[in-house]
């Protein structure tokens, strides 16, 4: 079974986590920021449900198989 690759625009992230993008990518690339991400189901099926965790921060965003923010 093939797992898809989803890539989410950082800004978008960084911005939900009240943090500079810069200092977003080096928590990411530090492993300081965890990420849940969730395959839609039923007519859900396509989209992808993206949570990311700092501290007592938590960015949750629904995007597409593109990483276009959809609906939440």
């Amino acid at each position: 079974m093939s797992h898809p690759s989803v890539e989410i625009d950082a800004a978008l992230v960084a911005r939900e986590l009240e943090l500079e993008v810069e200092a977003f990518r080096q928590l990411m690339a530090d492993g300081k920021i965890s990420v849940l991400c969730e395959r839609g189901t039923g007519e859900d099926a396509g989209l992808y449900r993206a949570s990311f965790y700092h501290g007592t921060r938590r960015a949750r965003l629904v995007v597409d198989a593109a990483g276009r923010p959809r609906r939440g």
